[in-house]
């Protein structure tokens, strides 16, 4: 069983929490240091929780060759190139981790990062960094989970390519290592994501099948998706930060611009305070409302012993007479007394 509720940093993510939202900087930098500080003040301007960054180099995620299975997909985003040349454009330098993550705290925010191999964790470990993501195609890399397991960090896990057996997996090396601070982000890892591969229904069965807190890792354009998963139980979201989605990085296409990133926020928040309550019970304003409600008036001049008709008795707003149950009842008695048009109807005009 793993945590419901768990600590990055000064912030909590779980059941009793409100969302946690991570502003991912990827490779959106671009290469400029100075840039990836803006997408930071930009991320906390926009209302994100913590920043994540990507510790690797090409050299350190796989390998300078030109074999096909080293080629990326031919109809994908970073479609004819290798994967060294890619990662060598798109990688974060490891001298800029410090600078940047300090500057998320300065701003109020936490910062971690997704390691790709063991030199990363243990750069990371310098830095003191909260918690550890690891990225949808490491999730069946065992070594490097069971080393950050045994650091008992959080360790937030994205699902993208992952069959069951490799969650199952990833989380019971956790458990080998004694580490019970887990969260599984639904992900589909194509970028972007069309919506129709979102499978959001997922989110309440990772829930349930593997008992601990769950996130989305969300790459479809806009605010939709990830607003739209709040329903179904998520406790943290991540989306792809940058400055402006025409600038030409790895990463720029399918990321938010920092409007969009307001807005998403915004709506999530929103989202969260209308959730509410599952139990049916009215608010103190809806007890108020039912005030305004129908019931029975007597709505012409009725003398006593007069019988009381559809003419002298209807069913109109507000609601300060009878209970609209009784007007078949009440038809065809007559009244106690004179009663004057606009009197709310009551069982002591009645004979």
């Amino acid at each position: 069983m793993f945590k419901k509720n768990i600590k990055i940093g000064n912030r909590y993510v779980g059941e009793d929490h409100p969302c946690f939202i991570v502003a991912e900087i990827s490779g959106n930098h671009n290469g400029d240091y100075n840039r990836a500080v803006e997408i930071i003040h930009a991320a906390h301007e926009a209302g994100a929780d913590a920043i994540k960054l990507q510790t690797y180099t090409a050299d350190t995620i796989t390998i300078d060759c030109d074999k096909p299975w080293f080629m990326t997909p031919g109809d994908g985003l970073w479609a004819g190139r290798t994967l060294h040349n890619l990662y060598e454009e798109a990688y974060t330098p490891w001298e800029w981790h410090e600078g940047l993550m300090n500057e998320a705290k300065k701003l109020g925010m936490e910062a971690f990062s997704s390691p790709f191999d063991p030199t990363s964790v243990d750069y990371l470990e310098n830095l003191n960094v909260p918690a550890y993501k690891i990225a949808s195609f490491e999730i069946n890399d065992i070594p490097l989970i069971r080393k950050i397991a045994a650091l008992h960090k959080p360790i937030i896990f994205a699902t993208g390519i992952a069959y069951e057996e490799d969650i199952r997996l990833a989380l019971d090396t956790c458990k080998e290592e004694g580490n019970d601070q887990v969260v599984l982000l639904k992900c589909v890892s194509a970028y972007p994501t069309p919506y129709n591969l979102v499978n959001l229904r997922m989110i309440p069965t990772l829930a349930k099948e593997f008992d601990c807190i769950v996130g989305l890792s969300d790459h479809t354009p806009g605010s939709v998706i990830p607003t739209g998963s709040v329903p179904f139980g998520v406790k943290m979201i991540e989306k792809h930060l940058t400055l402006d989605r025409s600038a030409g990085g790895v990463d720029d296409a399918f990321s938010m611009e920092p409007s969009e990133f307001t807005e998403m926020v915004k709506n999530v928040r929103i989202i969260e305070e209308a959730l509410g309550s599952s139990e049916y019970k009215l608010t103190d304003k809806q007890v108020k409302e039912r005030g305004l409600s129908r019931s029975l008036f007597v709505v012409k001049d009725v003398k006593a012993g007069e019988e009381f008709t559809p003419e002298n008795v209807r069913s109109i707003r507000p609601g300060n007479g009878m209970h609209t149950r009784h007007y078949e009842e009440v038809l065809g008695r007559k009244a106690s007394k004179d009663i004057e048009k606009g009197t709310p109807l009551s069982w002591d005009l009645v004979e």
